[in-house]
């Protein structure tokens, strides 16, 4: 179901701006928004470590589309130094000034990165790639409060608008003329049999991401559908994904492309050693585990991309959906497969459409 409308419930009305400074283009971006802010009455909230040069944000933001050609299947850049940053160059900052923003009128106000930073907030502007997004859904996530992601990236497939739309796009904002709808999460539970009572939970918008913590050898897992064994193989892991999540690391793994509205739970295994592993569209309904070896070796449940859980051998990931959504911001009619093509530039060449009666 699709709310139609936001409306204030009290008080002053207030945006949250997450942004990548790691793009001289967040700057005129932030400057426009505090102008249309300031004009309207409506308050503006960054986050305090969008305002120092040592974000680290502006290292960890990767369009969904980038992962597939910059990342391997860990996730870890290919340039990457063998012995971690060092002889990594790090990327240009372009901080956000909280006083230039002042002096354009707009009432700005700072808050930690915490779960509770978006509380009473009326949306979250999110201005970077899909790594922005994801990290502002951290924030936007808890405290119930939808989010619009604008596009400072490349392809940037969560983003809802492109930056050179910002002033369009904070009209309909002031104006209310929005809208918001649910994208379903995942809930997931880590757990091991020899310690029934130490359950570690987390949740994902994307994908959670079941790996082997080493480059050596593979992952020895089996999975789970419904309380009952699916197939027994090693890989490198497997992914369990929401719709939203189909077009990042699942995608990049070999999973289908699935439309953002519709309700299932993916899974695809990442480069499995098997001869019948392949992907699988579950009911939104339905419960996955994914149990790991115990006489193998250990794994992480990689959120995102961005919450890290161990998982020791003999180890349990249980995926079921989340009772609660992610609110997205809606500002177009735009089809999903336009997005498509749009995005991974799909060739459309001799497309002639459904023609006219008595044509």
């Amino acid at each position: 179901m699709i709310d139609e409308s936001v409306v204030a419930t009290s008080g002053q009305r207030e945006f949250m701006v997450v942004a990548h400074t790691g793009r001289a283009v967040v700057t005129r971006t932030v400057e426009s928004i505090a102008r249309h802010c300031a004009a309207a009455g409506v308050g503006l909230r960054i986050i305090d470590h969008d305002l120092t040069a040592d974000n680290p944000a502006t290292e960890d933001d990767v369009d969904q589309g980038e992962r597939n050609d910059e990342t391997d299947h860990k996730g870890t850049s290919h340039g990457d130094a063998a012995d971690g940053d060092r002889g990594r160059r790090r990327p240009p900052s372009h901080p956000l000034d909280i006083e230039g923003l002042r002096e354009l009128g707009a009432d700005v106000t700072v808050a930690h990165g915490e779960p509770e930073s978006a509380v009473g907030c009326e949306v979250v502007i999110v201005l970077g790639g899909d790594g922005t997004f994801l990290r502002a859904a951290e924030l936007a996530y808890p405290a119930g409060v939808p989010v619009l992601g604008i596009n400072l990236g490349h392809i940037g497939f969560l983003a809802e608008a492109e930056a050179n739309r910002i002033d369009d796009v904070m009209a309909q904002l002031i104006s209310r003329d929005y809208r918001v709808e649910p994208r379903m999460t995942l809930d997931i539970s880590i757990s091991h049999p020899a310690r029934p009572g130490e359950v570690r939970r987390s949740w994902a918008l994307n994908e959670v991401a079941v790996l082997n913590r080493t480059n050596n050898g593979v992952l020895e897992l089996v999975t789970e559908v419904d309380g009952r064994p699916v197939s027994a193989f090693g890989a490198d892991g497997v992914l369990v994904s929401t719709p939203t999540g189909s077009t990042a690391y699942a995608f990049s793994a070999g999973g289908p492309v699935m439309w953002p509205d519709l309700e299932a739970i993916l899974v695809v295994p990442s480069n499995a050693h098997a001869l019948f592993a392949r992907p699988m569209v579950t009911s939104p309904r339905s419960q996955i585990a994914v149990e790991i070896d115990k006489q193998g070796r250990s794994a992480i449940a990689l959120c995102d991309g961005r919450r890290q859980i161990f998982v020791p051998a003999g180890g349990r990931v249980e995926v079921v959906r989340s009772d609660r959504s992610v609110l997205w911001v809606r500002i177009d009619s735009d089809p999903f497969a336009d997005r498509l093509v749009t995005k991974f530039d799909l060739p459309v060449t001799g497309w002639r459409g459904r023609q006219g009666e008595g044509k």
